[in-house]
């Protein structure tokens, strides 16, 4: 049984922790800063009327390799919620590797094993990039080179462009060198080719099941090889950037043919695996290999195969079946604590975020601790490109989430608002710039709401991206020149601290270089408790 917290002092008000997703702080002067450009008086207020300090968000204080790595919503929220920093993703696998304990897995064995014996085929599929966010392209060299040196004939690979974890229109940074990567370990004992691919945000890489049909469309291209046909990736990008005008996340799907036929549809007999490490984007794809009764879409073949993620992304659940490292075993979660000294929580936002204030919020963990004591809410989502509806569902959450104080259930109150994240994606700063004055409007109407019922809020963010829409310059942090003295648009994370702002108490925050994963430890002093000893410390005295 989990051990209870030791209350402190009887606070009766209810906590609420609000998560502004994607917006860090960048220099107010910056062209790009698409917070500071925006009208914002209720934010503005916060900032300068409140107790406040700024957290780091990214790199080491969230777990992954280097401080040179961004921040993502998952490990953000990972830190939030467990109060403590694991390894995560990316670091994990770097280590697996490095230390071979990944090609000596039971699921790594059976998928090199299949493919010998069947003279099949080994498929990777997953973001081609070196993002760090869901992927490295490092990770899939090793791979591949591993499955050559264990006998494997044949390779095909299912590359899905990136452009929104690095630079918009980096796509051929990769593609060409990777080329030259397989050609020099092509041989006549082995065939490899990559064989199909499309951007992130049209197949494949769907989350929260907001959009199966992204997923359908995947498996046409991948498993089926259906769909427009190239000579090459190269081909296929650089025409559809010529006829379309898109960013690598937006391009639409391809496929590699000779002869007028695929050169990688995925077969009764082959290996999958997908290559990712992140978990949210990888469930719906390894559910569509996995699961014999599906039912989201007509698959049209359901190939045998053996299939493995490279993580197991749900433990719950068991998605996928087979998977090549252990994920990081995150325990002694804010929530299982609280619950378990029954304080009552509640869980807010909406599709695109709402895995990341339950799931990822309670380590990577479905469903929730107490039945009774939490109420989880998911609004649904738009499925429009995000720069068309730039306020997102921010309203109906503020909505809702004002009928959950109001109640009088809930002690503890968590939500989070996207449209600083899945708008600052889009690159379109005037839609950024948007999107922070609809949250600005909802902040109001929620500070009003904190007031009349004397609750405490604590407002923060998981990473930054609204805050620099444009590349920069990291000794400066002001946007960089590019042709024609215009700059160059950004649409991932960015590596600046974020804002972690308390209203409603006069609180007394320490000195300290703190990160997110001091949260937890603050939400319980607020609530009256005393935080476990595992915890990173309160920022509040």
């Amino acid at each position: 049984m989990v051990k209870a917290l030791k209350k402190v002092k009887d606070v009766k008000r209810p906590v609420i922790t609000i998560v502004m997703d994607g917006v860090g702080i960048a220099p107010a002067e910056s062209e790009g800063n698409a917070v500071a450009l925006a009208k914002t008086p209720n934010l503005d207020r916060l900032m300068k009327e409140c107790k406040m300090t700024s957290l780091r968000a990214h790199g080491t204080a969230v777990g992954l390799p280097s401080d040179d790595d961004m921040g993502n919503s998952e490990v953000g929220h990972n830190a939030l919620g467990s109060g403590q920093v694991f390894a995560q993703g990316a670091k994990l696998v770097s280590q697996s590797i490095e230390t071979g304990k990944i090609f000596a897995s039971d699921s790594w064995k059976k998928l090199i094993s299949n493919v010998k014996s069947n003279a099949s085929t080994l498929h990777f599929l997953g973001l081609f990039s070196d993002g760090n966010v869901h992927s490295h392209i490092d990770h899939l060299k090793a791979l591949v080179k591993e499955a050559k040196a264990e006998g494997v004939t044949k390779v095909r690979l299912h590359i899905l462009l990136d452009g929104r974890d690095v630079g918009e229109t980096s796509a051929l940074d990769y593609v060409r060198p990777f080329e030259d990567f397989i050609s020099s370990l092509r041989a006549d004992d082995f065939d490899i080719k990559i064989a199909s691919g499309g951007g992130r945000m049209q197949i494949t890489m769907d989350r929260y099941e907001a959009n199966w049909k992204m997923v359908e469309d995947g498996w046409h291209t991948h498993v089926l090889g259906e769909g427009r046909q190239f000579a090459s990736a190269e081909e296929a990008i650089t025409t559809y950037r010529a006829e379309l005008g898109c960013i690598d996340q937006d391009l639409p799907a391809f496929v590699i043919a000779e002869d007028g036929k695929p050169v990688g549809t995925v077969e009764d007999g082959d290996s999958v695996i997908f290559y990712n490490f992140r978990g949210d984007r990888s469930i719906e794809i390894s559910k569509a290999f996995d699961e014999e009764n599906f039912t989201k879409f007509d698959r049209v073949r359901y190939p045998k195969v053996v299939y493995a993620g490279m993580l197991e992304y749900d433990g719950d659940l068991h998605i996928p079946h087979n998977y090549l490292v252990n994920p990081p075993e995150i325990t002694n979660t804010l929530s299982e604590y609280l619950t378990a000294t029954g304080v009552s929580e509640y869980a807010i936002s909406e599709t695109q975020k709402y895995g990341h204030v339950t799931y990822f919020w309670n380590g990577n963990r479905s469903g929730k601790f107490s039945e009774e004591l939490e109420t989880y809410v998911e609004i649904p989502s738009d499925v429009v490109p995000f720069e068309q509806r730039p306020w997102m569902k921010c309203a109906e959450i503020t909505d809702t989430l004002i009928e959950a104080i109001k109640s009088g259930k809930y002690q503890y109150v968590r939500c989070n608002f996207p449209i600083g994240d899945m708008v600052g994606h889009t690159g379109s700063l005037y839609a950024t710039i948007c999107s922070m004055e609809a949250l600005d409007l909802q902040l109001g109407r929620l500070l009003k709401v904190i007031d009349e019922v004397g609750a405490v809020a604590v407002i923060t963010a998981d990473h930054g991206n609204a805050d620099e829409m444009f590349e920069c310059d990291k000794k400066t942090g002001l946007p960089k020149a590019g042709k024609n003295g215009s700059f160059k648009v950004k649409t991932s994370h960015t590596l600046n601290r974020v804002p972690c702002i308390f209203y409603g108490e006069d609180v007394e925050v320490k000195d300290g270089n703190f990160g997110l994963s001091n949260v937890a430890a603050t939400v319980a002093t607020l609530l009256g408790y005393e935080a476990p000893e595992m915890w990173d410390e309160s920022i509040i005295k």
